[in-house]
């Protein structure tokens, strides 16, 4: 062997040891070379034919026989105390072929999880697992295992040209399997990552990846079909945001299987959202720091556990929703940071690359394969896992060049501008991708500016001179502050912020909204949700289920976060997850909580079977106040309608009185009303104050309407009405 492939070799800095290794013809017969280390001998088997190779030391061996060609063989090979036979990895062609390395070389290889990563395979006849990874700016990358004892010098993997694809197949090994990648970087030092497209990973906080395949068998075809049939933004949605890990501490994938798709299905919730299940090393980051993205969280079971889980929630007629974090990645030295020794996934800026509120990395969404990676893996989950949508996390801060960074930290864009049009082309793509490729999929963005047309269709240019980023919904994060910051004030003082009720309907139509009271809002000294409500339990019960009301009546999609169905009044902690025992029979304020609960099963029950609170979510037609005005009563009352103009009254009194014989104007083509649902029931908790008979107008016009009905309003609650 050459001497400087003989170096590269041990140094872990040869790019093509297909070349050297293995059997290639040459003047008078075949050479035959393995680089065995530790071995203290190794046999060509071919046929009935054994001949021994000559030891050259450092583990290499090699020998020429008079052939003509290459024959099958395998390798021999002895240890202290034990000889293994095996497959020759540098006797087979690459696992890759040219249209897969020009699809990743474009940035548009839409299923790059079935090309890169570990999968075991048959390749040209035997078993194995083939290993790809792209590190473009490494010396040398070498796989290293379980399988090999953590030593990959045996074990270098061939680079596949410009792609920065490096590549091997390993006979003889397969599922669960440890392994990572030994990269030389391009000082000459060396670094043991876990693989970016690692389909499953270890335990936190061990960090390997594991070799996997999945033998999983859906049952949710019936789902599949139908979700497709009416877009997200006209079909009822309220959705149930769950952390998993802490929703019943303990329980696997599957165990939650079991109690999970019960528990929403009863409380009437259409979807389910999963903070994020991509692993993570940190628990105390919610999912929110990503080192493993193709792989569901370990700390819950295998990736087949958790596609019985969603499988599971299909079978009980609920989506799927997953917050997805392609925003940004934590610093481990072991995951993506300068993952093959320079900038990689991340921008090479530093200015560009340090995220400035979290301590991590944020992607290059300029670079073809990075957009490639985040692209693939939003498909992944929708396609591999049929995820029913994709929350996206921290969209703002990957919109504008300057979110949280004082001037002199950042570069304006090629237009002088703070828009990162990288990020906007990203966004872009991966909707459309999406959209194009899954149908019945909604995206979803946590959007805190008033970017212009985050749910504008790509094609279609605003004002701003944008493309939509072609979201399917956004969420409203300026009416859950206003309305909550409205909910916070004692009533009394309620008609000097009348307007924190009334402004989102300003804008209400800009984009097609959810209204979320997520998990951001009962954490960190915010107060659970009840807790935020002013006065006494009865009164502060009573504001929430009145909040409650006036929330799911309100143009927009529903967002819950587990325990505030139930009037949890402690913060929610990942430690031990929502309050449970709050719902225990033998606890004294069991009712108390209980009555909640069963508000919002009824507040979704209403909610599905009345069209008129989500057909026309997105268009003013389907809106009218009937009075925005009533400051110094404390009251909201609008009308919603359906698309065949049937109408559903809401009315929201957030005064601690009753007020008897409260006129309300209504359409007079209506002939009676009756109440529908009122938050002040005493099931629920409340005092009893309910509109009992059929309500029938008078001719009397009011608030700009011709007829209008008078109505006991109870305090601090929310009544719906339909026509009877």
């Amino acid at each position: 062997m050459d001497a400087g492939d003989r170096e590269r070799l041990l140094h872990g800095t040869h790019h093509a040891p297909h070349s050297v290794l293995g059997a290639h013809p040459v003047p008078g017969g075949i050479a035959f070379r393995a680089f065995r280390p530790y071995a203290r001998a190794v046999t060509v088997v071919s046929g009935g034919m054994t001949v021994g190779l000559h030891d050259d030391g450092d583990g290499f061996f090699s020998g020429l026989l008079p052939l003509r060609e290459v024959p099958a063989y395998r390798l021999r090979v002895a240890y202290e105390g034990t000889e293994v036979e095996t497959e020759d990895a540098y006797r087979f062609l690459p696992t890759l072929g040219e249209l897969d390395l020009h699809l990743i070389g474009e940035g548009r290889h839409e299923e790059l999880w079935t090309v890169l990563g570990a999968h075991p395979t048959a390749h040209q006849g035997v078993s194995g697992t083939r290993f790809s990874v792209w590190a473009p700016n490494a010396l040398g990358v070498r796989v290293a295992g379980s399988f090999n004892f953590w030593d990959g010098t045996g074990f270098p993997m061939r680079s596949l040209g410009s792609s920065g694809v490096w590549e091997l197949f390993v006979p003889g090994i397969g599922e669960g399997e440890l392994y990572k990648f030994e990269i030389t970087r391009p000082d000459g030092s060396k670094t043991l990552r876990a693989d970016p497209m690692a389909r499953r990973t270890e335990v936190p906080p061990a960090t390997s990846s594991v070799v996997t395949s999945s033998r999983y068998e859906w049952g949710d075809a019936q789902w599949l079909e139908r979700r497709a049939e009416v877009p997200a933004h006209r079909a009822p949605l309220s959705v149930y945001e769950v952390h998993l890990p802490s929703w019943r501490p303990g329980l696997t994938y599957r165990q939650l299987a079991e109690q999970l798709p019960a528990y929403v299905k009863d409380l009437g919730f259409t979807h389910v959202e999963l903070m994020p299940v991509a692993e993570h090393p940190f628990g105390g980051s919610w999912g929110y720091q990503v080192t493993g993205f193709y792989a569901p969280t370990a700390r819950l079971g295998t990736p087949d556990d958790f596609r019985y889980l969603v499988d599971a929630l299909h079978r009980a007629g609920i989506g799927v929703i997953m917050d997805w974090v392609p925003a940004h990645f934590p610093r481990d030295e072991w995951a993506l940071a300068e993952f093959d020794g320079r900038p990689l996934y991340e921008h090479s800026d530093p200015l560009r690359a340090a995220h400035p509120d979290w301590g991590t990395l944020e992607f290059d969404f300029g670079r073809r394969e990075v957009r490639n990676f985040l692209v693939a893996n939003a498909l992944y989950w929708c396609e591999e896992f049929h995820i029913d949508g994709l929350r996206v996390d921290a969209v703002a801060s990957m919109l504008y060049l300057d979110y949280s960074r004082e001037p002199g930290q950042w570069t304006p864009n090629e237009h002088g501008g703070r828009e990162n049009l990288d990020a906007v082309a990203f966004l872009q793509e991966m909707n459309a991708t999406v959209y194009r490729r899954v149908p019945g999929v909604v995206t979803i963005a946590e959007e805190s500016t008033a970017w212009d047309g985050v749910t504008r269709a790509t094609h279609h240019r605003g004002p701003s001179g944008f493309g939509g980023l072609g979201f399917g919904l956004k969420w409203n994060m300026g009416w859950m502050h206003d309305s909550l910051e409205y909910m916070s004030h004692e009533p009394v003082h309620r008609r000097y912020h009348h307007g924190e009720m009334t402004f989102s309907m300003v804008y209400a139509y800009s984009e097609n909204y959810v209204l979320p009271i997520s998990h951001d809002e009962v954490v960190h000294g915010k107060r659970s949700l009840v807790s935020k409500m002013p006065g006494d339990w009865w009164r502060r019960r009573a504001d929430l289920r009145a909040y409650l009301g006036f929330m799911w009546a309100h143009p927009g999609k529903q967002l819950l976060f587990m325990g505030q169905e139930f009037a949890q009044g402690a913060e929610w902690s990942e430690a031990h997850g929502p309050d449970w025992w709050l719902l225990d029979p033998h606890y004294g304020a069991e009712a108390d909580h209980r009555g909640v609960r069963d508000l919002v099963r009824d507040l979704n029950t209403v909610y599905r079977a009345s069209p008129a609170l989500w057909q026309y979510d997105t268009e003013p037609a389907g809106f009218r106040w009937v009075t925005g005005d009533a400051a110094d009563d404390n009251v909201l009352a609008f009308l919603r309608y359906d698309a065949d103009g049937s109408p559903l009254l809401a009315v929201s009194h957030f005064a601690p009185v009753v007020r008897h014989d409260y006129r309300i104007g209504v359409p007079d083509d209506v002939p009676a009303w009756h109440e529908a649902l009122n938050t002040d029931a005493a099931r629920y908790g409340g005092s009893d104050v309910i509109n009992p008979d059929t309500v029938k107008p008078e001719p009397q016009g009011w608030h700009g309407l011709p007829a209008s009905i008078r109505l006991t309003l109870p305090p601090l609650a929310t009544v719906w009405l339909r026509p009877a």
